[in-house]
């Protein structure tokens, strides 16, 4: 059976998709960025409560704040990326339910009224908005580093607030030389989908 979508955009979304570790240095636009969400913000949510919030990291002083958070593996590419975004969960994203679930406005306090169920809810909502986003990077023909390597406790407190907790670091942009190691295994159909 085939896909509906189109095997060239197949490959660009997935099967030649690789995390880049190098890039050139051509700038990623504010426009590419636009595109980006324009197309990602579609992602779905539970109670469509779009948790993901983004912060930009473009300039030679926040990359110097930036630096010291990563891990010693993670330093380099980051310092070198055209882009870096800084992916994370607004735990008061219920604020924002009036507005974007307009049909049940008192999912707000329903559902989210306590913190630890925001978190919870923010941070597995926030993260699924998180593959989108790097499926929306691909789809703008750029490449996407995303990591985990970092300090979260020391970028919270460097680049956000109490409510807003990091999830990934992603370096953007045009893949340069030698971008990305060869493709690892992946684990066949039938260990990963059972049928009962």
């Amino acid at each position: 059976m085939s896909l509906a979508l189109d095997p060239a955009a197949q490959d660009l979304l997935f099967r030649e998709a690789h995390t880049a570790n190098t890039f050139t240095d051509e700038p990623v636009t504010d426009e590419q960025v636009q595109a980006i969400y324009d197309l990602v913000k579609y992602a779905p949510t539970a109670f469509n409560q779009s948790p993901l919030r983004v912060v930009l990291v473009r300039s030679a002083e926040a990359r110097e704040r930036l630096a010291p958070h990563m891990a010693e593996g993670n330093q380099a590419k980051t310092a070198t990326a055209p882009l870096v975004a800084i992916l994370a969960a607004d735990n008061e994203f219920h604020e924002e339910l009036p507005t974007l679930f307009p049909h049940f406005p008192q999912a707000k306090d329903v559902f989210f009224a306590e913190r630890a169920a925001r978190e919870q809810a923010a941070g597995l909502n926030a993260s699924l908005q998180a593959g989108y986003f790097i499926l929306g990077i691909r789809a703008a023909g750029l490449a996407a580093g995303p990591m985990t390597g970092f300090d979260a406790a020391g970028v919270q407190k460097e680049f956000l607030d109490d409510d807003h907790t990091p999830l990934m670091i992603i370096n953007i942009g045009k893949p340069g030389e030698n971008a990305s190691f060869p493709r690892s295994p992946r684990l066949p159909y039938d260990q990963v989908v059972t049928a009962v």
